[in-house]
């Protein structure tokens, strides 16, 4: 037989579209040509695929070699199709039979002694190659992370030899098995932090109902720590949540670790970064740290450092969760529904309303400050509150205070956003404004009074309608089936810039 086809898959966005791998022996001068719009690395695996033949003792054909990578239109980059090459090499010219790889997809890069390298992008591989109805044989070292895909049947080979062997039915390959979690250890502890009582408590109501939140306060009052504890009270990922965060670390590049499965992630980029690290992009693009925040938290420490324009730019994935990276080639969306944590100082020097004086802005300088982020942004984030700096006397009588662990906490989070689910099948902060009308009624005393508050904070229709998601949050965190007026009032204060901006 002088025509094979094999089966791998590409990777493009979260997505992994199957590729066809056609190779075709003809007579004429010993040639090999890969066609099927393939980058140089691609091109390149002519060399790789030969010398990892030839090592593993089998005959590469001297003969006219085309190989065609289907669909034509579809870029191929990296060596992900090096074994698919070889096997279908190794069909066509006889050397294995044709039959074995009808049931299988194929991906991994070869050495030229024939062992496999991983390459990323394994998991979304694994979920399409399932619904597909196929097994996927992937290197060794991929094996963890394939594994995810419970409902997959994957085989990990080392070696190019292990394969052929497990096709040919030498010697099969068991199917690899979902690995062992470890525990979830928390580190850092909510009962860690002192005082800031209202912090504590915003941060609880954030966590129930995934709302951004917006802390504003002097160095060292608290705010990093605040903000790194708060994956510790988020409840854990479902399984669809897990698979789709574990295949955007897929992707990245670094790769996904088994102990984090489960896991909400932790991005805390630094205020130097680039629009394309925030969200993603490049020639190949990737997915940027709102993605790789995706069904977790993205922190920004120093909000007001960070460029304005790139800043702008979690307008859109605030709202609809996800961002589409549109290059000249191609286009490529990923999912960014993250939960925003920001931090930042009252003023450029930091200590406004400090007890001791010591700051020295003017009013220009304090508003042209905070004018780096701009309204829309501020608009879009459901929560501000203050962290003020705690006198001596206040800290030492925290030290003596038993506050509650991140365990404790984590409980009424889990029971509150239990029944949001139970009500709505979705978070609080995930509201559309026809859902919010029905979660969220209030009744005419309520109403007037956020209406009272709109008119005199200046608030806007996105801001009135985060303002009653918050509340459904608070109400769910109290057990309470309706909203009340103390969860209404306490909702309105934590609008703190909208405050401040009027007077």
């Amino acid at each position: 037989m002088s025509l094979a086809i094999i089966h791998t898959r590409a990777q493009t966005g979260v997505d992994a579209p199957l590729v066809t791998v056609e190779v075709h022996l003809s007579n004429g001068l010993p040639a090999l040509a890969i066609v099927g719009l393939p980058e140089a690395a691609v091109k390149e695996s002519k060399e790789r695929v030969r010398a990892a033949l030839l090592h593993a003792n089998f005959e590469f054909p001297a003969r006219r070699i085309t190989i065609n990578l289907a669909p034509a239109d579809l870029p191929k980059e990296g060596g992900r199709y090096d074994l698919a090459i070889a096997l279908g090499i190794l069909v066509a010219s006889g050397q294995l039979p044709p039959a074995s790889c009808d049931r299988h997809e194929f991906i991994g890069e070869l050495a030229l002694t024939g062992e496999l390298r991983g390459v990323r992008g394994i998991l979304p591989a694994a979920l399409a190659a399932t619904d597909a109805g196929r097994a996927l044989i992937v290197p060794a070292a991929n094996a963890a992370e394939g594994a995810l895909a419970e409902a997959a049947t994957l085989h990990a080979a080392h070696h190019l030899l292990e394969v052929c062997a497990h096709l040919s039915g030498a010697r099969e390959l068991p199917p690899l098995i979902m690995p062992a979690i470890p525990a979830r250890i928390v580190t850092e502890d909510l009962a860690d932090v002192r005082g800031q009582h209202h912090a504590r408590r915003a941060l609880e109501i954030a966590a129930a109902g995934g709302h951004s939140l917006l802390m504003i306060g002097p160095p060292g009052t608290g705010k990093t720590m605040l903000a790194s504890r708060l994956p510790g009270i988020l409840p854990l990922m479902t399984d669809q949540e897990a698979l789709e965060t574990a295949a955007v670390a897929s992707i990245s590049g670094n790769g996904f670790e088994i102990r984090h499965w489960r896991e909400r992630p932790f991005r805390a980029p630094h205020h130097t970064a680039s629009g394309i690290a925030l969200v993603g992009g490049g020639s190949s693009p990737r997915p940027g740290e709102i993605s790789l925040a995706h069904n977790g938290v993205l922190f920004l420490d120093e909000l007001p450092e960070f460029d304005r324009r790139v800043l702008e730019v979690l307008r859109e994935p605030l709202e609809s969760g996800r961002i589409m990276i549109s290059r000249a080639a191609r286009q490529c969306e990923f999912p960014a529904r993250f939960q925003l944590v920001a931090a930042m100082n009252p003023c450029n020097c930091g200590y406004l309303g400090d007890s001791s004086g010591r700051c020295r802005c003017t009013a220009e300088q304090i508003q042209r400050y905070r004018a780096r982020v701009s309204g829309p942004l501020l608009d879009r984030i459901d929560m501000h509150i203050e962290v003020p700096a705690l006198p001596r006397s206040a800290l030492r009588q925290a030290t003596n205070e038993s506050t509650p662990t991140s365990a404790q906490v984590r409980e009424r989070v889990i029971q509150a956003r239990q029944r949001q689910l139970a009500r709505d099948g979705k978070p609080a902060h995930q509201l559309a404004p026809r859902e919010i009308e029905r979660s969220c009624a209030i009744d005419a005393s309520m109403a007037a009074l956020l209406e009272r508050a709109a008119t005199q904070l200046g608030l806007s229709a996105r801001a009135y309608h985060r303002i009653l998601k918050v509340a459904r949050t608070i109400a769910d965190l109290d057990a309470e089936e309706q909203i009340g007026h103390a969860h209404l009032g306490e909702a309105i204060g934590y609008r703190t810039l909208d405050r401040r901006s009027t007077t």
